[in-house]
């Protein structure tokens, strides 16, 4: 079987699939990437399945080496990409031969990308996903990123073969994104004017953020009266606001039940983008509908799909 070894691990790369979905109930987070889309694309481009588990690669990338022939792809923040000495495009199929390094070098936009191989990465399955919970040490390596040293088995596959899919990349953030939200489950406990400040101001992501949430700082979201609930399900991109005020956006990595009232959720076709932040960016909010929301979706899938 195939395999790579990790010469360099970057700051925080880590084995993703699509997540443990449907288990939440049960108290097992879900985990996957903190960028959707460009895990799905690159699985696409590669000529994988979009479940395909892959490396998410955040702010650093890695340096890897093959012991065999095989086909990557790099989708998502834009890396400096190089096999040796020879430079590389992102969002294309490319070969690196036995014993050559794959360097995944300087980030210029975006904050997360993802590598997949052909053939995907054969790790270890629990609850039927092969996603990296850090928060619970669940997944392949102990549920631990990447370190020097570590062999990841492979897919076995031929490097030539169908051509590959299509699809558009995601546009990236530039110091900050507009993110759409619509009205959280429990909007009627805070005041009318906290939904002014919702959408009216801008708040940063600051050092304290992970892949558990971004904390955001700017204007206080004002309750009506007390900033506690009866813990319940938490969704991605969740606005949960404590009694500071100030929100937490719930990410990939985030807890299964939470005791903070959430005043609005990001909209799914958004999330890739808000995946793409970093501690100092700014976000800002927008209103949306739902139906506006299933719309977004819908033009986010076909552009996936190269339409």
């Amino acid at each position: 079987m195939p395999s790579l070894t990790v010469i360099k691990p970057g700051m925080l790369t880590t084995i993703q699939d699509l997540g443990r979905w449907g288990l939440q109930s049960r108290g097992v987070p879900v985990a996957g990437p903190m960028d959707e889309y460009s895990h799905r694309l690159a699985n696409r481009l590669a000529g994988n399945a979009e479940t395909a588990a892959a490396l998410e690669i955040t702010l650093m990338g890695p340096e890897l080496q093959f012991d065999a022939p095989v086909i990557c792809v790099v989708a998502g923040a834009t890396f400096g990409l190089a096999v040796g000495d020879t430079p590389l495009p992102m969002h294309t199929p490319f070969e690196v031969s036995p014993g050559v390094r794959l360097r995944v070098g300087t980030r210029s936009a975006g904050a997360r990308a993802t590598l997949a191989v052909r053939g995907g990465i054969e790790a270890e399955q629990i609850f039927g996903s092969a996603a990296t919970s850090l928060i619970s040490r669940m997944g392949p390596l102990g549920g631990r990123a990447l370190k020097a040293g570590d062999i990841l088995p492979l897919g076995h596959v031929a490097t030539s073969g169908a051509a590959a899919a299509r699809g558009y990349p995601l546009p990236l953030p530039s110091g900050g994104a507009r993110l759409r939200v619509i009205p959280g489950p429990h909007a009627e406990m805070f005041t009318p004017g906290a939904f002014e400040v919702l959408y009216g101001s801008r708040f940063t992501i600051t050092p304290n953020s992970n892949r558990i949430g971004y904390r955001l700082e700017g204007p206080p979201l004002l309750h009506r009266g007390s900033a506690d609930i009866l813990s319940d399900a938490t969704a991605i991109g969740s606005l949960q606001v404590p009694a500071s005020g100030q929100p937490i956006m719930l990410m990939a990595d985030r807890q299964t039940t939470g005791g903070y009232p959430k005043i609005a959720t990001v909209i799914t076709a958004d999330l890739p983008v808000a995946g793409q932040l970093a501690p100092g960016d700014w976000v800002e909010f927008t209103a949306c509908t739902r139906q506006a929301a299933l719309d977004a979706l819908k033009n986010r899938r076909a552009r996936l799909e190269g339409r």
